[in-house]
């Protein structure tokens, strides 16, 4: 499992840094922003489908199948001549992410006791460490000196490596029980899937190409979210009904906070205060090891009550996002933004891992991929929806080359959304 997920990790982090390269060889220039979407849009999917799957047939195919995609939309990635080439290779990624993801959370329900799950979610997080530290200089030194089709290929043999050594545990794994009931009847879920994949999709091109054209765009594809979502999450999931809705609630709350701010803060860094563009991706670095600590230290604690950390995660992260309008601001201390993302990271290092935890024990064991498939649909959808108010507000109130003027409230709102999030949730399920 770490082996997948740390070389999806490479992968996500290694193309970003490839791309520029990429598209010039390609000549794709005016698709730039496509490889990203297409991935998107497929691994939403996937993600839904994969948990629809579990439910059904248990994680064993999706385990073999995920992998399998991924590897070859490696392949057709690194051996592109052109673009539709290159699309093609990122949905077969996208799909194979989605599927092994949710197919990974509900193994870890299956073979693990309960005391030992906070520790491998704890090492599922950590598995994104050395990929954060070294993956975009890594892909950068590759680009530049083997190819960017190295950056795809180098690393295919290694998801092949992860599927011959969980192999032998698919071999093992218990019959799932048909006959057992589901705990509500879900219909419609792959026309949500679709319409779920479509409109994060609009809400992040809208936030990658702020204009009012595409302000359009992205109220369709809120307009999509809002019928899918009601499939896709337990019922009482935005009035955050105690129990299971309120757990799903709040892994999209801390999603939105986090990754809302952190997609501004090299930007910040940048154009506010001058910082190299190596020098102001560092932060993410600190921050991504501040979630890996924390992660490690809750996963040697399995005994802390669930409920306590995500709250103190969340009251963390409030307080670190509301402090980083300090560094947002014109005249702000640009030195601060590396002690507050320690501890943002940190904050969500403690609630992550708690949250799968968490969703997983109030699971009932056919809906372990519902409720996985859940979590990761919602912490992608609020995710987007907050880089596109980013998105919004930057092209709306300032610009890029002077961002304080939206930076500063967008770091203050998603603090209250953060606090928000303490005050609403709700572990116990009411009877």
């Amino acid at each position: 499992m770490l082996t997948l997920v740390t070389i999806a990790a490479f992968e996500h982090l290694g193309v970003s840094t490839a791309m520029p390269r990429m598209v010039a060889e390609l000549h794709g220039e005016a698709l730039y922003s496509w490889p990203f979407t297409a991935f998107l849009a497929a691994s939403v999917m996937a993600t839904v489908l994969s948990g629809r799957f579990c439910d059904r047939f248990g994680p064993g195919l999706a385990l073999l199948a995920g992998p399998g995609l991924f590897l070859a939309g490696l392949i057709a990635s690194g051996v592109a001549t052109g673009m539709p080439v290159l699309l093609a290779g990122r949905v077969l990624q996208g799909l194979g992410l989605g599927t092994q993801t949710v197919a990974i959370y509900v193994l870890v329900a299956l073979v693990f006791p309960h005391r030992s799950r906070p520790a491998v979610f704890g090492l599922l997080a950590a598995a994104w460490v050395v990929p954060s530290l070294v993956g975009p200089t890594a892909a950068g030194l590759i680009t530049e000196h083997v190819g960017w089709r190295w950056v795809f290929l180098g690393i295919a043999p290694f998801a092949l490596l992860g599927v011959l050594l969980l192999a032998p545990v698919i071999r093992t794994l218990p019959e799932v029980d048909r006959d057992a009931p589901e705990s509500t009847a879900r219909r419609g879920v792959a026309l949500a899937a679709v319409a779920t994949a479509f409109g994060i999709s609009a809400l992040t091109w809208a936030a990658q190409h702020p204009s009012f054209a595409t302000l359009w765009l992205g109220l369709a594809g809120l307009a999509a979210l809002v019928p899918a979502m009601r499939v896709l999450l337990p019922r009482g999931t935005f009035t955050a009904r105690p129990g299971l809705p309120a757990t799903v609630l709040v892994r999209g709350v801390f999603a939105g906070a986090f990754f809302g701010v952190e997609a501004f803060v090299p930007l910040t860094l940048t154009s506010v205060h001058g910082f190299s563009p190596a020098m102001s991706g560092l932060p993410l670095t600190v921050g991504a090891c501040g979630w890996a600590a924390a992660s490690h230290w809750q996963g040697r604690n399995p005994d802390l009550d669930r409920p306590t950390l995500i709250r103190a995660g969340l009251l963390a992260l409030s307080a670190a996002l509301a402090a980083m309008a300090l560094v947002g601001a014109d005249w702000g201390l640009a030195w601060l933004v590396l002690p507050l993302w320690l501890v943002a990271g940190a904050a969500m290092g403690l609630a992550y891992p708690s949250i799968s935890v968490l969703g997983l024990d109030y699971a009932a064991p056919r809906d372990r991929g519902f409720v996985s498939s859940a979590l990761q649909v919602n912490d992608m959808t609020f995710a987007a929806i907050s880089v596109g108010l980013g998105g919004v507000m930057l092209a709306t109130f300032a610009s890029t080359a002077a961002p304080s003027a939206a930076i500063v409230p967008l770091n203050l709102l998603l603090a209250g959304l953060a606090l928000l999030g303490a005050l609403v949730f709700r572990p116990i399920r009411q009877a």
